[in-house]
């Protein structure tokens, strides 16, 4: 049995040895797809546009407006000198949020009232208008809290916190997002090459004819969708070091966990991208059919199903089922625990788990639709 396996695998090796164009896509695609989505992806706002409208144009006005612009979160477009302006910077989106400061400011903070200043911001982006909001509730904490205490430096009474928050964040500790995105990335760049490149690979026999020359030899049809997925299993292993030394190099992602234990995870994660592309190529019939389901059943559900960038908790209970069907959702979690976090297998043994069950359910009906495919040819 193994000889068999080891005669195909070799094979398959030769033919890919020859198709130098297959080969620069196989190991150029992943590392360029990285560089895309890893500096197009990226939930950090920063730079937003703010046009302000200062009524008061007082020296506390102006101290307001530059702890506004200390932040790399705010760029100045212009001052505002009139309630028309307004409706033209939101309009024709020449900035992104707009400050209105009260003529009564300084009279009603110095008389211990209450100000309020108001923030328009364009709404059309609802989750980048959440984050403006929470940037301006911090800028203007930060003020209050800086006014506050030097009136009472004045009076000449000391500032009183009975509660002093202390945050800490593990794993990432500059909350960038980009460490979150890369194992997400890497995960998804594995399995679309390694599905599509996989389902080729069977059908491109049966174009040519040489798939009748397999059928009538002593292999098994286990033993051809083995020796089929072998070479594609190491060559997906050596585009995953590319990938990983790529993303160390252009957005820092390092491997706080076992690299040992990286590397039989996803040893496992690529057998069962392989047995995904043996099932679609069993299915198929042309290499436009076999290119089109590969792309589809792996580059769609990985953004979207497997928690890379939508959470899955947050999504309805009947969705979170179907995200089962993508074996990205749960190497993410192995992943993100090894990378990140730099946890060991007890940490997400059941995701292995899981990735057992689905490669054994797609190589056993993958192998009953070509045996009976074979009946019937």
């Amino acid at each position: 049995m193994f000889h068999r396996i080891y005669a195909i695998a070799k094979k398959e090796f030769r033919q890919l040895k020859r198709d130098k164009r297959l080969l620069f896509v196989i190991f150029f695609f992943p590392v360029m797809l990285l560089i895309m989505f890893g500096y197009a992806v990226n939930f950090d706002v920063k730079h937003i546009k703010i046009a302000i409208y200062d009524h008061e144009q007082s020296s506390l006005s102006r101290d307001f407006i530059n702890s506004l612009l200390h932040s790399e979160y705010f760029d100045l477009v212009n001052m505002i000198s009139s309630e028309k302006e307004i409706n033209k910077y939101l309009d024709e989106k020449l900035a992104q949020c707009v400050i209105v400061i009260p003529n009564d400011l300084s009279e009603k903070l110095y008389s211990d009232r209450e100000v309020k200043i108001q923030y328009l911001i364009d709404g059309v982006d609802g989750n980048t208008a959440n984050i403006i909001n929470n940037y301006a509730n911090l800028a203007t904490l930060t003020f209050n809290q800086k006014f506050t205490k030097e009136i009472l430096a004045v009076k000449g009474v000391k500032q009183y916190e009975p509660i002093k928050l202390d945050p800490q964040f593990w794993f990432n500790p500059e909350l960038k997002t980009s460490k979150f995105l890369v194992p997400g990335l890497i995960a998804m760049i594995l399995i679309v090459t390694a599905v599509i490149s996989v389902s080729l690979s069977l059908v491109k026999e049966k174009e040519r004819g040489t798939i009748e020359q397999l059928n009538v030899s002593p292999l098994s049809s286990l033993e051809l969708i083995l020796g089929k997925s072998l070479p594609f299993v190491l060559i997906a292993l050596i585009n995953a070091g590319f990938i990983l030394i790529a993303s160390f190099f252009l957005f820092g992602a390092e491997v706080k966990g076992s690299l040992f234990l990286l590397f039989a995870t996803t040893l496992v994660f690529l057998i069962a991208s392989t047995s995904l592309g043996i099932f679609i190529s069993v299915i198929s019939d042309t290499q436009q059919v076999a290119f089109t389901l590969a792309t589809f059943i792996s580059l769609l559900p990985s953004l979207i199903l497997s928690g890379f960038i939508f959470p899955i908790e947050s999504m309805p209970y009947l969705i979170q089922l179907i995200t089962n069907v993508t074996p990205v959702k749960f190497f993410l979690k192995i992943l993100r625990a090894i990378m990140l976090r730099g946890v060991g297998v007890e940490a997400f043994w059941d995701q292995l788990i899981y990735l057992g069950v689905f490669i054994t359910v797609l190589i056993v009906f993958g192998t009953i639709i070509y045996k009976k495919k074979s009946q019937t040819v």
